[in-house]
């Protein structure tokens, strides 16, 4: 290529790394504001949005995950856009360098959860068990956050019912979340067992599975969105590493 044709595909990546790292730090500053919102004001979030936004906060408490999203986004945002409007290589490189600590922890995360789904059930019921044991029905808001995600993801404790035996809930009620027994009343031993079989010969024709197992179900059933999703970030960050490289290793040469 001519050094004029050289110039302008330079310009044009330049723009394309600008416009693409703006939109990022625009996005993450969205995010952050949210997370931030919903941290400080959650209940004007809620009203807003209604119930589905109550149901999503008390699963997961999204606004701390919003926050560490948002800010993560606006670091990369800002050096990208700077990076490449100034021209500095070394704000090109930490770029780089932080695009890339994030790809390598992702792919190592997937092999992890490849590898060893097995000892990661394993972990969280040694931790998340015995919480349930001694806080299940005494404190209002785990037992909240519990109930909604059992109804929501159609599931029973983390592994199954037993979770919750000598738990607050079972010791003043003698009785399982109703969940357990697919929302019939009163969720006894034996019908929460009775929840628990393995029909034959639909092995999972009736079963109500444990919270962990029933969301790697899902995972499973929508293995084909979840990679395609996974693909394309993964695309836009390797896409993002090799512009901010090309820019690197030309500006000595603009």
């Amino acid at each position: 290529l001519s050094p004029g044709a050289k110039m302008g595909c330079f310009t044009f990546i330049k723009v394309v790394m600008i416009l693409f790292n703006l939109a990022i730090f625009l996005g993450g500053g969205a995010l952050l504001g949210v997370g931030i919102w919903v941290t400080v004001d959650g209940q004007s979030f809620l009203d807003i949005f209604g119930a589905l936004s109550s149901s999503v906060l008390q699963v997961v408490n999204v606004s701390y995950f919003l926050i560490v999203i948002g800010a993560i986004l606006l670091v990369i945002g800002f050096l990208g856009c700077c990076g490449a409007q100034k021209e500095s290589k070394c704000l090109l490189m930490m770029f780089f360098s932080v695009v890339l600590i994030i790809f390598i922890a992702e792919i190592a995360a997937a092999v992890v959860a490849l590898v060893y789904t097995s000892l990661a059930e394993t972990l969280l019921t040694a931790v998340v068990t015995p919480v349930l044991k001694e806080k299940y029905g005494d404190d209002d808001k785990l037992t909240h956050i519990w109930n909604v995600t059992m109804k929501e993801v159609h599931c029973c404790g983390l592994n199954n019912y037993t979770d919750f035996e000598n738990s607050p809930w079972y010791v003043k009620t003698n009785t399982y979340p109703e969940p357990c027994c697919k929302d019939q009343s009163p969720c006894n031993e034996s019908l929460a067992a009775a929840s628990n079989l393995l029909p034959h010969p639909h092995p999972l024709g009736c079963l109500l599975q444990g919270c962990f197992e029933q969301i790697l179900e899902e995972i499973r059933t929508n293995a084909d969105v979840v990679g395609g999703v996974a693909a394309g970030i993964a695309a836009l960050e390797i896409a993002a590493m090799v512009v901010s490289m090309y820019l690197y290793c030309h500006l000595d040469q603009k």
